[in-house]
């Protein structure tokens, strides 16, 4: 399939697949909607407080490196999953440009760390931030009571229907730790409805620009 850079609407760049005319992250907004999305209904939840992350996509490293620096400013120890069957290619991460658009200058060689570490292997990012890459389908997280936030960042269900079900939010359910917090851009009724399914309190939240509503679950 083919795939292209493109400049989202508040700047930043992401991967665009033409055939699917689906985005790494919203067109609208790249760096706003990860911090709509992933920071203020999510992280936010755990200022100061040691966070397991679980992300379901590590795609672009783009809400990795955010929560990176956001962790830094409130004192959050972090220990974070990135989870992705199809990393992005070196020479597509080399066309994005989100360290200087958060003016993040002096995480350069933390996110580069971030994408050349090895897979399978905790790295240490910073004393209070560890990152495990895997290389892996969603369908195979095997985890148990782990994880207080879940970053559900997949394709959306318009392309890949079969990652928002509920047999990966059953999955997502077990992984996470009782009071565990899950927040996605995504608001469809068919998603809101598999999470109720599987134990999920589910709330409706404002969207980031571009969309209405975005999703937040609570084990």
């Amino acid at each position: 399939m083919e795939r292209k850079i493109i400049t989202t609407g508040d700047g930043s760049k992401t991967i665009q697949i033409s055939d699917w005319d689906e985005q790494y992250h919203s067109k609208h907004g790249a760096v706003q909607e990860a911090y709509h999305v992933f920071i203020k209904h999510g992280l936010s939840l755990f200022s100061g407080r040691d966070v397991n992350i679980l992300e379901i996509g590590f795609g672009t490293g783009l809400n990795t490196l955010i929560t990176y620096i956001e962790s830094k400013k409130n004192s959050t120890k972090v220990g974070y999953r990135g989870v992705d069957a199809y990393p992005v290619s070196d020479e597509e991460l080399e066309q994005l440009n989100y360290i200087s658009e958060l003016k993040a200058e002096v995480f350069t060689n933390d996110f580069q760390k971030m994408h050349s570490s090895p897979w399978e292997s905790d790295i240490q990012i910073s004393d209070d931030f560890v990152l495990r890459k895997e290389k892996k389908f969603f369908a195979d997280i095997t985890d148990e009571n782990i994880f207080d936030l879940v970053y559900f960042d997949a394709f959306g269900a318009r392309v890949q229907p079969e990652l928002w079900t509920e047999e990966i939010f059953s999955i997502m359910y077990r992984a996470m730790k009782k009071d565990g917090v899950l927040v996605t851009y995504a608001a469809k009724g068919s998603v809101r409805r598999a999470m109720l399914a599987v134990g999920f309190k589910v709330e409706r939240l404002p969207g980031p620009p571009g969309k209405r509503e975005m999703l937040r679950a609570r084990k």
